[in-house]
């Protein structure tokens, strides 16, 4: 469906107005069903982001600057994040043995029992919205929207 029948607008958008509409909308669109998986899970997308990346320092700490550098949002306040996750029992938060101005992030097992429990369903969730490309598309799609951003 075209974005102007979205929005049920008239207005004769750019070709450059329609990209960002399409891409603002689509990642709403997104957002929203993803946001149904975790729901009965009590985080947030931003948690869950966290969470990622903590598994993916497989079993040794990450600091603050590293989640802040790695996170999909990188205005999202992590240290409120980690207090959350903290609260929750899915990470623990301990100063650095060699630097004590640093803080060293773990993921627990109860947070990655949670992942293990997410993964099938966040899988079937892209695989939902990539069912109408094949895997050409897919790989255009990727290179389109990497050149695109680029500033």
């Amino acid at each position: 469906m075209k974005i102007e029948d979205v929005l049920k607008s008239k207005v004769d958008y750019t070709k450059s107005t329609r990209v960002v509409l399409n891409l603002m909308y689509t990642q709403n669109v997104i957002t929203d069903s993803f946001n149904e998986i975790i729901k009965p899970y009590d985080i947030s997308g931003e948690q869950y982001n966290v969470l990622r990346i903590l598994r993916g320092q497989k079993g040794h700490p990450a600091n603050m600057c590293i989640i802040q550098e790695r996170m999909l949002a990188r205005t999202s306040n992590t240290t409120r994040l980690v207090d959350k996750l903290l609260l929750k029992d899915l990470v623990t938060r301990n100063v650095c043995p060699e630097n004590r101005r640093k803080i060293e992030v773990l993921i627990t097992q109860k947070g990655l029992d949670l992942l293990t429990e997410l993964d099938p369903k966040v899988k079937e969730h892209e695989e939902i919205f990539s069912k109408n490309l094949n895997e050409e598309e897919l790989i255009q799609l990727n290179t389109l929207l990497e050149k695109y951003r680029t500033k």
